[in-house]
């Protein structure tokens, strides 16, 4: 099957400058990456669900090809506009992972009329807070930054990140890998320009609000994630009726790029079950 043609742009949101890709046709399919990627997290899934979707991942501000601009803002009010430029009102199928779940989750808690169902990938509800050990490498990747080594940085967080608990750096896939340490040491660049102010993207965190969503939630998790993510994972499950979960093994928090294959089959399958 040949692979729909895909379309990029840029849209204008309050001075910066978002970047966005699109392709396919049929029922809204939008990818949000984690806090420490950009939408080339999406590279393998973008291609594959364009078949069958009409497919949208960006770059989150302070991501990717989205440069941080000076001023307040919000991740979500970044995403309802982008979404109302491209005229993408739904019912959608909204993925999120890591922070991009949380915000996921909040447009749905926000916007229900909009959304068809939701897939949380190593993530939370936003405002979760769990008493859960810290791994070590969270004081050494802050150190690092706060000293200005951002190579470094990046590197301590591609451990934690991707190559997860009980696995070694040489165990992963290595092409991946590098594209994880990419996009993450992009993100820090950016971050250490200090543009900008982060404001939360709802006034009511997710966490408290999980009873009122009523749309299918698929949970997929890494079996080498963080303790905080795993028990993030069994919170929603008990706490959103609808969800069900999935682990996938030899993968940490950004399970798609451990292992595509079986990552677009476990979302395939849910996006099948809506249509039954």
């Amino acid at each position: 099957m040949s692979t729909p043609r895909t379309k990029t742009g840029f849209v204008n949101i309050d001075g910066a400058q978002i970047y966005y890709e699109t392709a396919g046709e049929g029922i809204p399919f939008v990818m949000i990456h984690a806090g420490v990627a950009d939408s080339r997290q999406w590279n393998n899934e973008f291609a594959f669900f364009a078949r069958n979707h009409q497919v949208l991942r960006y770059d989150m501000r302070g991501y990717g090809k989205s440069e941080p601009v000076d001023g307040e803002f919000s991740h979500m009010s970044d995403l309802v506009s982008l979404l109302n430029s491209l005229e993408l009102q739904g019912p959608l199928v909204m993925m999120g992972c890591s922070m991009g779940g949380g915000l996921a989750m909040d447009f749905a808690l926000t916007h229900p009329s909009r959304m068809k169902a939701l897939i949380m990938v190593g993530s939370g509800p936003s405002g979760l807070k769990l008493d859960m050990p810290v791994p070590a490498k969270f004081a050494e990747a802050e150190k690092a930054f706060e000293a200005g080594d951002l190579d470094l940085t990046a590197e301590i967080e591609t451990q934690i990140w991707f190559d997860g608990t009980d696995r070694k750096p040489e165990q992963v896939n290595q092409a991946m890998r590098k594209l994880a340490y990419e996009m993450d040491r992009n993100a820090l660049s950016y971050e250490a320009r200090q543009l900008g102010k982060r404001l939360p993207n709802t006034d009511t965190p997710g966490f408290d609000r999980l009873k009122d969503l009523s749309i299918p939630v698929l949970v997929i998790v890494g079996t080498h994630d963080t303790p905080y993510i795993l028990a993030a994972a069994d919170y929603m499950i008990n706490k959103i009726p609808s969800a069900r979960k999935v682990r996938i093994e030899d993968a940490a928090h950004l399970p798609n790029m451990d292992q595509p294959q079986e990552f677009q089959t476990i979302v395939n399958a849910f996006l099948e079950s809506l249509s039954s």
